[in-house]
């Protein structure tokens, strides 16, 4: 059997009380996975 290759699969997004973006991802074997955007600094995208 080959090894096992985690797949992230999209739970969802938030924004936490700091204004971070965070990325909450799950592999179909239990595994979780958590990413956090700082979004200090950043400009805002113009509108259209």
């Amino acid at each position: 059997m080959g090894e096992h290759v985690h797949v992230r699969l999209s739970q969802g997004l938030s924004v936490s009380e700091d204004g971070e973006l965070i990325e909450h991802a799950a592999c179909r074997c239990g595994a979780t996975f958590t990413k956090v955007f700082d979004t200090n600094g950043g400009e805002p995208e113009p509108q259209s």
